[in-house]
C-alpha cells in the first residue's frame, strides 16, 4: 500500500509552513493510520516526525452547463495529513526537480 500520494503545495499550506517552519502537508491513502503515515514520512524524507494530524475530505458535487446540456460529476474524496517534524529538520520537496 502506497501511503504518501503527494505533498500539498498550495497557498494555504505554504502560509502554514511559513508560520510554523516544521509543518508539512501530504495527501495520503484514505485507509492510512497515523502510525503508518509517520513511518512513511520518516523513511522517505529521513526526518524525525513528532506528530501527525489527519483530516478526511468528502468530494464535492460539480455541475456545469455545456452545449449538450448539464453535466454532473463529483470530485474525489481524499485524506490530508499535517506532519510536524523535529525542530531544525526540513523537508525539501523541490530537491528532485
Amino acid at each position: 500500500m502506497d501511503i504518501l500520494i503527494k505533498p500539498l503545495i498550495t497557498e494555504k499550506m505554504t502560509a502554514i509552513t511559513e508560520k510554523y517552519p516544521n509543518r508539512y502537508g501530504f495527501v495520503v491513502d484514505k485507509k492510512a493510520k497515523k502510525s503508518q503515515i509517520k513511518k512513511a514520512v520518516e523513511q522517505m524524507y529521513d526526518v524525525a516526525v513528532e506528530s501527525v494530524h489527519t483530516m478526511n475530505y468528502m468530494g464535492k458535487r460539480k455541475v456545469r452547463y455545456t452545449k449538450t446540456g448539464f453535466r454532473e460529476g463529483k470530485s474525489n474524496n481524499f485524506k490530508k495529513a499535517i506532519v510536524t517534524v523535529a525542530e531544525g529538520e526540513i523537508i525539501d520537496f523541490y530537491s528532485n526537480v
